[in-house]
Formats: structure tokens, C-alpha cells, sequence
């Protein structure tokens, strides 16, 4: 399974804005985009004070590179995606966000169970939820209507889950999903709708950049 490694708050300033990658961090003055907001590289303070127009492909491409890294998801996987979008009945645009939000990491960060995608990922990763009743370790998990999410029995002791269950009690969550803060599950009632999808999206220039190639 692949995944980036490298430091996260340059991807926030490569897009030029927050990308709120680092949950609580990306509120606090140690948030590296509001120190330094200008594109990283040699010459990336310098840069944002020329005046550069984009091309139709380079408008494509930084549409598709925002949504690939706000979800921590690979080129090759998002293709794919893209691809399982394509076959879908529908807008292609919308069913590719439906996929990227049915993600269990995605679905367990919307859930409250993580600060962010990256620490839902590593709690996923390590085992401590079960899917419709199974243990799974598999962040790339794709789930469907109906499905249930749930801290594990033998992880509900740690300190961390159960500090958590506090927090959830003040915790919102999509209108698509459900939450039961005090069993620490939750479950998926319909796909979101396109105004329910939040990160400032552009899925049409991301269908256009597939389109074209």
C-alpha cells in the first residue's frame, strides 16, 4: 500500500490554502501555511508576486493533485477511481467524490474517531475497528450504504478511546451518516450529495483532465 511519507504542510502550500491535513495543528499558530503561505521550493517566496496565467491543463491538473491529497490517496489508486466513476450511472464528477468519501479512513475521521485522514489511517491500519462487525485493516476500504463502523472491543480500553467518547458526545456529522458516541459506532445511511461534500472541490476540471488524455 502506497502513501506520501513526505511532509504534508508543503502539499497545503504547493495548493495555496489549507488543506487541513494535520486536524487540530492546521487552527493553531504552529500551522506551517500560515507562517509561510507562498509555494515551497527555491523560488517559491518570489513567486507569488508574479503574475502567471494558467493554462485550461495546468487548472486540470492542480484540481486533481488538491483532491488526490486531500483524501491521501496515490495517482495510480485515484485513476482507478476515476475509472470505477466513469461505469457508474450518473455524473461522473459526483460518483468519483462518492467513492473518495466511502473510504473507511475518510469515513472514520467524518465519524469523529480520528483528528484527521492521516490518524484515521494509522488507527485503521493498526486494527482497532471493525467493519458490519469484522475486524479489518484496510484504509482503502470501500463501503456502501447500509455498512456499520465500530472501535473494537479490545481497543475500547486503551486511554485514547476512551477519552474519546467525551468528545463525541459534542461531536456533528454529516446528515449521510450516523453516530452512537456512546457504543463508539457509526454507520452510513446514503451517499452524500454534492453540497455535502466539503474541501472546495472542482470534480468537473478533474473529469476534464482524464478526458483529455
Amino acid at each position: 500500500m502506497g502513501k506520501y511519507r513526505g511532509p504534508v504542510c508543503k502539499l497545503c502550500r504547493r495548493e495555496g490554502e489549507k488543506l487541513f491535513l494535520k486536524g487540530e495543528r492546521c487552527f493553531t499558530a504552529k500551522c506551517s501555511f500560515d507562517r509561510r503561505g507562498y509555494p515551497p521550493g527555491e523560488h517559491g517566496a518570489s513567486a507569488q508576486y508574479r503574475r502567471r496565467r494558467e493554462s485550461d491543463y495546468a487548472r486540470q491538473l492542480r484540481a486533481k493533485q488538491k483532491a488526490r491529497r486531500v483524501y491521501g490517496v496515490m495517482d495510480r489508486q485515484f485513476r482507478r477511481y476515476y475509472d470505477v466513476a466513469l461505469q457508474r450511472r450518473g455524473l461522473t464528477g459526483l460518483n468519483l467524490l462518492q467513492i473518495l468519501e466511502s473510504r473507511l479512513d475518510n469515513l472514520v475521521y467524518k465519524l469523529g474517531f480520528a483528528q484527521s485522514r492521516s490518524q484515521a489511517r494509522l488507527l485503521v491500519t493498526h486494527g482497532h475497528f471493525n467493519v458490519n462487525g469484522r475486524r479489518t485493516d484496510v484504509p482503502s476500504m470501500l463501503l456502501t450504504i447500509g455498512d456499520q463502523i465500530s472501535v473494537r472491543e479490545g481497543s475500547r480500553n486503551r486511554t485514547y478511546f476512551k477519552n474519546l467518547r467525551s468528545l463525541l458526545e459534542d461531536h456533528s456529522v454529516p446528515n449521510w451518516l450516523s453516530l452512537d458516541a456512546k457504543n463508539l459506532s457509526g454507520s452510513i445511511l446514503r451517499f452524500p450529495e454534492r453540497i455535502e461534500v466539503e474541501g472546495n472541490l472542482n470534480e468537473q476540471l478533474i473529469v476534464e483532465y482524464y478526458s483529455r488524455r
